[in-house]
């Protein structure tokens, strides 16, 4: 294996722990209180989700890619 691949295992392990951080944060109690108040989720929450989608996309695209 080359390093683009360990690097694109890398990224798609740490995007999906992070997509799972994100998703667990959004069934928190005190987060769905205050998304039914404010309709949006905390920017600690939206980092994990965002941070772990991009990292995730990265990691499939650098595996996939010859």
């Amino acid at each position: 294996m080359n390093n683009n691949r360990l690097i694109g295992i890398a990224l798609l392990v740490v995007g999906v722990i992070l997509l799972v951080m994100g998703y667990n944060a959004t069934q928190a109690p005190v987060e769905e209180l205050a998304e039914s108040f404010t309709g949006r989720y905390s920017d600690e929450t939206m980092y994990y989700l965002i941070g772990g989608a991009a990292a995730a996309v990265i990691g499939v695209v650098m595996l996939l890619r010859k």
